[in-house]
């Protein structure tokens, strides 16, 4: 009897030399270099915003946090990659509204479940998407664009590829707006932008970092932006929903995701340095010269977020027919 009690108080020992073995390992967080995975080509705003927090983040955290841009099958790439890596809060996935909430009703053979493989870490910004269209369309506003798009079925648009927030938007603008514009769908945002400049298609629905260069620079003309607020970069660029469409409302947001089973600890601590860097007014400059908005949440916040965009854009694909096999 005495030597079980031995017994089990040795173990108790060394359950609790364990968990505060393993407890401290959590707080020296990261304890090695930290992979920031961009499921999306060097030069979106995915990539640029994770650009900024990788900088801030590692200096933070006195160890390198690197940028791997992992694109490809509209994010999907980068996506499996990081809910097949170690569950140690040094793999992360830099992702948005479009590739995290969208990609589950669009494809229909995912290897990933985003409301399950991943954990909610911490929200960025959200980032206005706008309509731009090319300088020979005869436009001046976006509803003298409705109206052309309304008159013509040959009118066309843009997008990163099927079912992309780029391609809903379109979508969600006939379906509202009663236009028929053509979908033209590429492999990525750039042959888009590429085929937009040229005047081969008319509109694009993409997000502000991605078009300010040619927007300033002339080349292209925003008409209106999709968020319910104008953008405090364009305080001119009407919205949508002021152009007849009042419940028009598109402003995805941006944020960091960990593996499933990544420690709460873990999640907490990443979560508290985000929301710290975002009260840097520095930062808050960066990321207004994207065009974007700063967006803190806990990751319950941020969780409750992702499964409400997920029923939202569910709809929206049903509606616009945009499944991919």
């Amino acid at each position: 009897m005495e030597r079980d009690v031995k017994l089990c108080r040795s173990i108790l020992i060394l359950l609790v030399a364990a968990a505060s073995s393993l407890s401290l390992a959590r707080a020296e967080y990261p304890q090695r270099q930290v992979t920031l995975v961009v499921p999306q080509a060097p030069g979106g705003a995915s990539d640029t915003l994770a650009r900024i927090f990788a900088e801030k983040l590692s200096t933070r955290w006195g160890q390198p946090v690197v940028i791997e841009n992992r694109a490809g099958a509209g994010g999907n790439i980068g996506l499996d990659f990081v809910a097949k890596a170690s569950a140690d809060g040094h793999t992360l996935l830099m992702s948005y509204e479009g590739t995290q909430a969208i990609n589950v009703s669009v494809y229909r053979n995912l290897n990933y479940d985003p409301a399950v493989d991943f954990v909610p870490v911490a929200t960025i910004a959200t980032v206005p998407f706008l309509c731009v269209v090319n300088n020979g369309v005869k436009a001046g506003t976006f509803e003298e664009f409705v109206a052309l798009a309304r008159a013509s079925s040959s009118m066309t648009f843009g997008s990163a590829g099927n079912g992309s927030v780029n391609h809903l938007l379109g979508e969600m603008v006939n379906l509202v707006a009663g236009t028929r514009l053509t979908h033209v769908p590429y492999k990525g945002a750039g042959a888009a932008m590429t085929d937009l400049l040229g005047e081969r298609i008319d509109a694009v629905f993409t997000s502000y970092p991605s078009i300010a260069q040619q927007i300033e620079a002339g080349k292209v003309r925003a008409l209106a932006s999709t968020s319910a607020d104008r953008p405090k970069q364009l305080p001119t660029l009407p919205t949508i929903s002021e152009s007849g469409y009042p419940d028009f409302d598109v402003n995805p947001w941006f944020g960091l995701f960990a593996p499933r089973g990544t420690p709460a600890e873990i999640v907490q601590k990443i979560n508290a340095d985000v929301a710290a860097i975002l009260a840097d007014p520095v930062v808050v400059d960066l990321i207004a010269k994207q065009g974007a908005a700063p967006l803190v949440s806990t990751p319950a916040e941020f969780r409750q977020q992702l499964e409400r965009d997920i029923r939202k854009w569910a709809a929206v694909v049903e509606r616009a027919h945009a499944r991919v096999d």
